[in-house]
């Protein structure tokens, strides 16, 4: 007989899932992280896994959306904390550095990842594209927040500052030093 959990054993497992294949994924990638290895790592059998997510693909999906919203809701708090160009400034640092622990964020074009999102359904791709969505709206929804430029102009400075980190391992010097003196550099070019 297949044993039952109680809902707390039910979120403390769903959590580690998670947490697991957060780790995995952003060591070993999506195609090297199996089932079998994050059902060891979190203490269950392979058919109780199918109980918290429908397939492999389910549970990346829920880890991607997951960590995109965390980043989000931590920018968001900062901005609503510092409601100026310089707390933008912060959101800025505050996402590069999610984004160096998790770098399944922005290797989405890479072969591990295209596989990934082969195999996603249309609502698991709709749920990604709407996350997506809510990063860029984080910087241009703030009535206080007044632009020198054209929005898509900050937006695509934003997203061509964070997408540097995609060069971390061959600039000559700190990448994280570098992108912060990027961002006080052109904070006041983009906001009033």
């Amino acid at each position: 007989m297949a044993r039952s959990f109680t809902e707390r054993e039910k979120e403390n497992i769903k959590r580690n899932l998670q947490k697991a294949c957060n780790q995995s994924w952003t060591q070993y990638g999506y195609k090297k992280t199996s089932i079998d290895q994050l059902c060891r790592e979190v203490g269950i059998s392979k058919g109780a896994f199918y109980l918290f997510f429908e397939s492999k693909e389910a549970l990346f999906c829920d880890v991607l959306c997951t960590v995109q919203k965390q980043i989000c809701d931590a920018a968001s708090k900062i901005m609503e904390k510092q409601k100026d160009k310089y707390g933008v400034a912060e959101a800025l640092k505050l996402i590069y550095r999610e984004y160096n622990k998790n770098n399944f964020l922005y290797h989405a074009d890479n072969m591990d990842f295209i596989i990934l999102m082969n195999k996603l359904s249309e609502e698991q791709t709709k749920k990604i594209e709407e996350s997506n969505n809510m990063s860029r709206q984080l910087f241009v929804k703030h009535p206080y927040l007044k632009y020198k430029v054209d929005a898509d102009m900050v937006l695509s400075v934003i997203y061509s500052l964070i997408m540097n980190i995609k060069n971390k391992d061959i600039l000559p010097y700190n990448h994280i030093e570098t992108f912060d003196f990027m961002v006080d550099q052109l904070i006041d070019s983009l906001y009033e």
